[in-house]
């Protein structure tokens, strides 16, 4: 499959809660979560090593109303609603449609 749609979002959490964000945002890799959809081919979260309350996550899909069909179901809800209270600002948005890479981990 060729991703077609991607972007990469930096979210800064309230002080000293960059773990828990971080942690939350992983669990979008959980079976049945959006990072484990057919039509999800890049699901990277990311730490900033200058300031431990800001997480990025790069994600690459099939295309853009794939992303929003999966991101408007239930188990991708879940996951938003629980963003509540843990986010010091709006998310920021970059968008972009990966081209070619590697991950090892």
């Amino acid at each position: 499959m060729i991703v077609n749609h991607g972007f990469n979002a930096t979210l800064t959490a309230r002080p000293g809660m960059g773990d828990q964000l971080a942690d939350l945002l992983l669990t979008g890799l959980s079976d049945g979560n959006p990072g484990t959809s057919e039509h999800c081919l890049v699901y990277l979260v990311c730490r900033s090593a200058s300031n431990p309350d800001v997480v990025h996550v790069t994600e690459g899909w099939t295309s853009e109303e794939d992303h929003h069909r999966v991101f408007a179901g239930e188990a991708a809800q879940a996951i938003v609603k629980r963003f509540d209270g843990l986010l010091a600002k709006d998310p920021e948005y970059t968008d972009y449609v990966p081209v070619h890479g590697k991950a090892a981990f």
